[in-house]
């Protein structure tokens, strides 16, 4: 199924026409639960990797005994899908029975992984996997044609101690012969950073700069237009600037510290390549939740990978615009 996000619910620029100047391309990817193969994009779905290739590592020292299981993670999320999935029946409570809540207690926090130092090498999570193919606007070097994404699910690397994430590209057609067994770390330092497997929709739309970074004769016109009063109106910055959920390119948002400039090593200023974000809407972005999904817009389908970043915010992934094999930045928002 396609994703169609409705019409703005304000021509924006025909009420303010310098705006057009501020426009600018982004696609959503609308991951769904699904179950996607090597040859498709994905979040949390099997990766295109060859045989003969080592799996990429986390080799940076930090605490990586301590945390949940993998297996744990992905069991406790079946028992609850099952659970709230079954018809009510007479006599049984909704929700798990009183075994499957026993099974639940017992998926805790420990120190599962006790032989582990702080420098052992610890395979890499998969996270997503774009092809060129599938996701407009996404162009990359040297001729690739899949750009893969990998995590390592602990709040633990560089001055912020936050998670460290590693881009791979290739060209898919040189792989011949495809793993079918890819590594996983044993524990996780949070269970939100387990991508649950979810099928793309790739949407390209038109997004208007975030507003702090308007001119100020814009913001003005802005500042005047919208209603401060009325918390349901139409918001610039929330209902016509840049969509919620995950999207490749377009305009970087700026909620939580205000508009940065992320340089590269070289100097250059880098562009934003990927949005991870918690949640595809909430409540303040309902009018970008995708005509096909307007009857689950109170359901829990707002959270389909399952991942939740720093507090429920977004992590945006950066790349150099010269050369990619520059260092990437990550950022919290």
């Amino acid at each position: 199924m396609t994703r169609t996000t409705p019409e703005r619910p304000v021509d924006i620029e025909g009420l303010i026409p310098e705006l057009s100047e501020y426009r600018g391309l982004g696609t959503r990817l609308h991951p769904r639960p699904g179950v996607p193969g090597p040859d498709q994009s994905s979040v949390g779905g099997p990766f295109l990797w060859p045989v003969d290739e080592s799996w990429p590592m986390c080799t940076e020292p930090h605490k990586r005994r301590f945390g949940e299981r993998i297996a744990d993670v992905r069991l406790r999320r079946k028992i609850l899908a099952e659970a709230w999935s079954r018809q009510p029946e007479p006599g049984r409570p909704e929700g798990p029975t009183d075994e499957e809540f026993e099974t639940l207690r017992s998926l805790r926090r420990g120190r599962h992984a006790p032989w582990l130092t702080d420098t052992d090498p610890i395979p890499l999570l998969p996270v997503a996997q774009l092809y060129t193919r599938d996701v407009p606007g996404l162009v990359l070097p040297d001729n690739a044609d899949l750009l893969q994404v990998f995590w390592c699910p602990f709040n633990a690397h560089g001055e912020d101690r936050d998670i460290a994430v590693h881009l791979r590209r290739r060209k898919s057609d040189e792989v011949s012969d495809a793993l079918t067994d890819m590594p996983e770390p044993e524990v996780v330092g949070r269970a939100e950073y387990v991508p649950d497997p979810c099928v793309l929709h790739p949407e390209r739309v038109i997004e208007h700069q975030w507003g702090d970074l308007l001119p100020h004769s814009i913001r003005e016109r802005l500042d005047d237009w919208e209603d401060w009063e009325d918390e349901d109106a139409v918001s610039y910055q929330m209902d016509l600037s840049i969509p919620p959920g995950w999207k490749v390119g377009g305009f970087a948002p700026w909620p939580l510290t205000g508009p940065r400039d992320v340089m590269c090593v070289c100097g250059r200023r880098m562009d934003l390549l990927l949005a991870v974000d918690s949640r595809e809407w909430d409540r303040g972005t309902r009018s970008w939740v995708p005509v096909e999904d307007s009857d689950l817009a109170d359901t829990e389908a707002n959270t389909p990978t399952q991942v939740v970043v720093g507090r429920g915010g977004r992590l945006l992934v950066f790349v150099c615009p010269a050369d990619w094999s520059h260092p990437n930045q990550t950022l919290l928002q």
